[in-house]
């Protein structure tokens, strides 16, 4: 199954944004405190129709957004946007669907032991597998969405703009964080695109809203522990985005200091304190504690090749990277949490 997360592309970094949010339509306040939810209050998914007939306009509109002064410039992001092209199968009928999921989304939590100390390690819901499998995803559109089992549903998650198709189609507002946030969700979402030849009748399109609490909040630009929220625009650096140098191999920026960091991968410091968050409960998955041999084995020079397929087992982990980079890149982050 391919992974819903290819590296930073399918979040869009985890807050990298595409346009300064600064231009977005102003969403009705949403108030402050609102009723908190219960675990059987979360919807397993949402969605959005977008029919075909729109394709060209949105592609068309997406392609003004890159030449946008707020798009960012970032090597490394730009690079991960390039498959971005709108691409349907070959084939596809013109009379056909894109449907936008987004599917509720748990971190989890792993124990490394060392030094007879087990640490509790955060593994944010975009690092490992769930139980929302491309073919779960497949047969759910089929039965409940489409309602025909014969229909063609393909994903093409990789080639779309998935935060931009959420905005525009209504799925979901965007927060001063750049994040999609999706009713009774929040922004603990993962978003994906699925094509299809059912010639289903589209949602109607609107402009990108943005959450009406971010009008008079700023706790997300306060969290970032590395300050890639502008206080006076909604636009993010992704050049200073954590996510973006603790995905990729390498040494870390000297800027980048050991205490900003806080989880194996990625990081969720804007999202936890987002006050439209704060209605979501907290639930966590407690993944299979890693041994102190192993936790060594990790954070040693010479990897087998064993323990690299025991650890993408036992911590549920996606392929995000290649497997030269995965040992390199695990060591790195976890050494630094360990030593913390």
């Amino acid at each position: 199954m391919p992974s819903r997360r290819e590296f930073i592309k399918d979040a869009v970094i985890a807050g990298a944004m595409f346009s300064p949010l600064s231009a977005l339509a102003q969403g009705r306040g949403r108030g402050r405190f609102r009723t908190p939810l219960s675990e059987s209050d979360i919807p397993a998914y949402r969605h959005k129709i977008i029919s075909l007939s729109n394709w060209a306009g949105l592609k068309s509109d997406f392609e003004r957004v890159r030449t946008d002064d707020g798009y960012s410039r970032n090597a490394l992001f730009r690079a991960a946007m390039n498959p971005v092209d709108f691409s349907l199968p070959a084939g596809h009928p013109e009379a056909g669907a894109v449907i936008v999921i987004a599917t509720f989304a748990k971190s989890a939590v792993a124990e490394f032991a060392m030094n007879g100390t087990p640490r509790r390690i955060l593994i944010p819901f975009q690092y490992f597998a769930d139980e929302w499998t491309e073919d779960r995803l497949i047969e759910t559109i089929r039965k409940d969405i489409v309602k025909d089992t014969s229909r063609r549903v393909v994903n093409v998650s990789k080639r779309v703009p998935l935060k931009y198709l959420a905005g525009r189609s209504g799925l979901g507002t965007i927060g001063r964080n750049n994040l999609v946030f999706v009713d009774g969700m929040g922004s603990y979402c993962l978003l994906h695109a699925f094509a299809t030849d059912a010639p289903l009748p589209g949602d109607a399109l609107g402009e990108l809203q943005l959450l009406g609490e971010c009008r008079h909040c700023q706790a997300c630009v306060s969290s970032c522990p590395t300050q890639a929220f502008g206080r006076s625009q909604f636009a993010l650096d992704a050049g200073r985005c954590i996510t973006l140098f603790n995905e990729n191999p390498g040494d870390f920026p000297n800027w980048i200091l050991p205490s900003m960091h806080h989880a194996l991968m990625g990081c969720m410091k804007c999202q936890d304190v987002c006050p439209e968050n704060s209605r979501i409960p907290e639930l966590r998955i407690s993944l299979e504690a890693v041994a102190e041999d192993h936790t060594r084995k990790i954070l040693g020079n010479k990897p087998d090749e064993a323990l690299t397929a025991f650890l993408r087992n036992r911590l549920r982990l996606f392929p995000a990277v290649s497997p030269a980079d995965f040992h390199p890149i695990l060591k790195r982050n976890l050494g630094v949490l360990i030593r913390a």
